[in-house]
This record gives C-alpha cells, structure tokens and sequence, in this order.
C-alpha cells in the first residue's frame, strides 16, 4: 500500500450570491469576508448571529437531557444529607476533565465526593466492576460515571446489586438495549429532548453540575454557603472537548469559547503548570490539541491517568509544577514508544496483499495500549485508509480504530460484532477488544465492510476550501475580522480559502522541513508558510494555486497577515 499523495479540493458548500452576502452584512456587523464564510457554512440570520455570540444565558436547558431530573435530584439529595458518593470518570482526557470538574464542582456545592480513574492496561476501558466493589465496601451508595458507561451492562447489575445507584453520564453512541442503571444522561439517546448531540463526556458532566446546583438553589441550600460560580470550570470543558475532537458547533463552541479565554489566563494552577513545561504563552485549539492535552492524556496513557485528575484539583502551584514535570516525562516516554510502534507499523502495512487496499488491521504482541490509537490516526493521515491497529496480551487483544470520510466506525464495528468481544466510540474514533483467534476473521469482515461503502474516489483525501479570493482582499482588517469565527475545530475549521495564479518569490526552506516565500498576485503580495511541504519544493515553481489559511502572525509586537499554505497545485492552463 502506496502512501496518499493525491488530494481533491472540493467547495465546503454552495458559494453564495452577492445579494447575500449584502443582506448578512446589513443584519449583522460583519465584513463581507465573514459573511461569505459564514453563508458558505450554512449559517444565515439568525443562526449567524447565534454563532457568533455564543452566549451562556442561551445554553439550552439541562433538563432537557434524558434522566437528567432523577440523576440531579439524587445527587441534590446526597449533598444536602452529606452522603459520601465517587465519580468514576475514564482515562482520556475528556474523562479526567470531566472528573474534575464534577468534583470540584460539587465540593464547591458541600459535597462529600471522591474519584476513581481505571488503569488502562490493568482494568481497560469503561467502568471498573471492582471499583464498584472498592466503593460499596466503603459504604458508597451513589456512583457517577463521566465519558463512560452507555454499554455497561455488566456493571450496571453488579451496582444493582451492591445496592449502588449508578448515575451514568456519557456521549458515545449507545447500543440498542441500555444497561438497568438508576440514571442515564446521554445526548446521544433517542428520545433525547436536548437540541444538540454533539457534547463531549465533560459537556455533559458540565450540565449535571448546573442541574445539581439549579435544585440545591431552589431547595434553600445556599441561604447559609456561598453559590458556587460555575463558569469557573468552563477551562475544563475547554479541554475536554478540544481533546475529544467533537464538532465545536452550536453548545460546545459557546462553551469551548469562554473556556479558552479562561484557559489562556491560567488561573488554575495546573493549567498554569502545564502551559509553564510546554512553554505556551497563549492558548487556542491548537495548542490545547498538540500542547496541553497529549501532557494529560500521557499518564492515562503510560501509568495513572489519576495524576491528572491530581494536577487539575492542585490549589499548590509548587505541586501542580511537580505533576506537570512528571506528566512531561511521562509525555517524551510516550512519544519514543509511539515512534517504535509507528516504524513497525508502516514495516507491516509494506507486507499486506495487494488485495487488502480499502483498509488497515495489524495486529501483534507487545505493542502497548496506549499508544495504538495515536499510530491508527498517523497511518490514517499517511495511508487514508480506516485503521485498526490491535496490541495482542495473551489469548486476546485491545484495539484502537480511526476511520475517514465515509466509515462509520461504529456502524462498521456492528457489522464486525460476531468477531468481537467488545466495542464502542463514535463515527471517527473507537474501540474494541477480540479473542487472539479471532483477529483473520476481524480482519476480513472490518475489510469487506470497507470495499462495500468505499469508492475509489473516497480514497483520496478530499481538502474543503470556503471560497475563492484575491490577495487584495486579505488585508489587516479582513483577515483580522476571521477571528470572529474562532474557536476553530472539529466541525468549526479553520477558513481555507483558494487563492488562483500565485506566483512565489524568495521561496526557501526553513526549519526541518518548511518552506517560506512571498505569495504574489498582480501588484499584491504577502508573506506564506508551507509547514512540512520543503519536498515539494518543485511544485511551488511557476504560476500556482494555493490553498490557505490566511492569519495575523503576532511576533515580537509585530503583527502582519501571513497564509498558512494548506496545498499547492499548478495553475490551470499555467
């Protein structure tokens, strides 16, 4: 299997007319620029406006999530008895923001609340049957699960029968029957009311707490304690759902919003710790995607995703930088197993039959766990084909799975489900376990699943651009003006717009791989970055096409537009 070379740019939508974009501008104080981009999204009037005030007082209301009233009056109801209760919270990043945010939230509240994490080599993924045993046996009567729980059925009869109420919160898709639980809060469910589905685990634990403190208000218990101000953890949904790669539309970009500028002031001082050993200054999605988050997810990862928990709830600055040291270490720990993992990986992929060519399973022993998932997603971006990547352990195996345009995971997962153990996740992402025995037939079924849905076509990485521009129209104002549309993500990406006929000056490569020159158009120009492109320099030469990113590049109290080069391809009839 060749790596993907080819890629197919395509309108992210129908462009749309000047008299539209007329009419937004009129309606709402945007440029024209913004106007196009918001039009080609299918944002229009009100719903533009919506996006981009993005305010609290509109979030939607919690109730409105199925159980949410049993699951917030059981947990009002333990507060004001003084009940102790845990939160079982899992081991990514979006599980450890959630726990926290629970707890702290709660404690806030005049909780007695504690929290497990499972480890993911010793116990694996979901709720942990013997952490319900540890808390019944410690007299824990209510338990709450953050980002886990919609399969387990297991589990649920075992809390039944340890007399634990089990509160599970999650978002991942549900399976047909839901386990006999006393509460389950999840967007995903059919006969959810919520208006949006879309929330990451610590979305929905975000609106437990204002569920849990609405009551508490209501039944008189803050006349004698202070009201907790729960925007305060809006840092951790930040994370939690920058992290877990949900679309940032609609609530979670309002929540994902605020959060950031939370998250770039660093009040918190594991926050501050964690920005302190990676050296980030400033705080976007980016740096929370490629900075912050692999440092947490590291020690759920390699050792005790519990340590980030820790560094989250540290008041102490001096331990929260202690933790951060060690949540770093663990970090360049993982990134040394993940090379090794990714070299042996691209060797097997080199050896499989040609006429496995619609998707990637490899399976073998010693590969560790917790790094499966991130080499999935880098065979994806080299190979562009769904990936299952399996770390075999004795008779069985856990596997990771990343998908493309097309795959439904989950859906593709169902199909494989006679093979398999255990699955769960989302249409992108997701998980399984297998018997040894079992990964030829897993391999072959994931294998059909994929010839049957996928086209030659769908094969080659498709690049969405927003619209068609000049470099005169990206002067300081406009393209300053396109950080309104921030923050930008899952569902919400960064604007691309084609830039036609360019011809680039002083081009030259930078750095380990990069190249930098001066775009030009007629008599305009600006300054362009092509981050790892240096190898094909070649295709820079003549009149091009560009696909950018256009941004103001902040550096030393300068501040200038520069295009981030997205793709580059000859012009036509050049």
């Amino acid at each position: 299997m060749d790596p993907v070379t080819k890629r197919r740019w395509l309108p992210r939508g129908e462009f749309p007319e000047a008299e539209a974009v007329t009419a937004l501008t009129g309606d709402l104080p945007v440029s024209r620029l913004v106007a196009r981009l918001l039009l080609v999204r299918g944002l229009t009037g009100s719903a533009a406006g919506e996006f981009l005030s993005g305010r609290l007082v509109d979030l939607p209301d919690p109730l409105l999530l199925p159980d949410m009233e049993c699951a917030a009056r059981r947990v009002a109801a333990a507060v004001e008895r003084g009940e102790p209760f845990a939160v079982h919270g899992d081991y990514d990043v979006d599980g450890i923001t959630g726990t926290t945010l629970l707890v702290e939230g709660l404690r806030a509240c005049g909780a007695q609340v504690d929290y497990h994490i499972p480890l993911r080599l010793k116990d694996g993924y979901g709720l942990s049957g013997s952490a319900l045993e540890s808390a019944a046996a410690a007299g824990i009567r209510l338990v709450i699960s953050v980002d886990c729980g919609v399969s387990a059925h297991d589990e649920a009869l075992l809390a039944r029968e340890l007399e634990i109420d089990l509160v599970i919160t999650d978002h991942h898709q549900p399976p047909p029957h839901l386990p006999q639980a006393f509460a389950i809060v999840n967007p995903q469910r059919s006969e959810s009311s919520f208006p949006f589905r879309d929330l990451a685990g610590v979305g929905v634990a975000f609106f437990l707490l204002a569920a849990v403190r609405r009551m508490l208000r209501e039944s008189g218990w803050f006349a004698t304690r202070p009201e907790p101000d729960i925007r305060e953890v809006l840092d951790l949904v930040a994370l939690g759902t920058i992290a877990d790669l949900v679309p940032l539309q609609g609530v979670n970009r309002t929540l994902t919003r605020i959060g950031l500028s939370l998250l770039d002031r660093g009040d918190r001082p594991g926050v501050h710790a964690l920005k302190e050993i990676a050296g980030v200054k400033s705080v976007n999605c980016g740096v929370v995607g490629f900075q912050l988050a692999p440092r947490l997810n590291a020690a759920g990862r390699l050792e005790d995703a519990a340590r980030g928990v820790d560094l989250l709830l540290e008041p102490d600055r001096n331990k929260a930088l202690e933790t951060a040291r060690l949540l770093d270490r663990f970090n360049r720990e993982r990134q040394q197993i993940e090379l090794q993992t990714l070299a042996a990986a691209l060797d097997m992929v080199a050896a499989l039959p040609a006429d496995r060519n619609c998707s990637i399973v490899l399976a073998r022993d010693g590969w560790h766990s917790g790094v499966i998932g991130i080499v999935a997603s880098r065979l994806v971006e080299k190979f562009y084909r769904p990936t299952v990547l399996i770390a075999l352990d004795g008779e069985g195996g856990k596997g990771s799975a990343r998908s493309i345009r097309g795959v439904h995971l989950y859906r593709a997962l169902q199909e494989c489900a006679p093979s398999l153990l255990a699955f769960g996740g989302h249409e992108m992402a997701a998980g399984l376990s297998l018997a040894r025995d079992q990964v030829d037939m897993f391999t072959q079924s994931f294998e059909a699943v994929a010839k049957s849905v996928l086209t030659d076509e769908d094969l080659i990485p498709v690049l969405l651009y927003d619209g068609v521009a000049l470099l005169d129209e990206l002067d300081f104002d406009q393209v300053t003006a396109l950080e309104r549309l921030s923050p930008f993500g899952m569902g919400n990406p960064e604007p691309v717009l084609l830039i036609e006929k360019i011809r680039a000056r002083q081009l030259q490569r930078v750095g380990e791989g990069h190249l930098r020159f001066i775009a030009c158009q007629g008599g305009e120009s600006h300054p362009a970055i092509a981050f790892g492109m240096a190898a094909r320099q070649a295709d820079f030469q003549g009149e091009v096409d560009l696909l950018v990113s256009p941004q103001i590049n902040r550096y030393n109290g300068r501040e200038m537009v520069q295009l981030r080069v997205r793709d580059v391809r000859g012009s036509t009839g050049s």
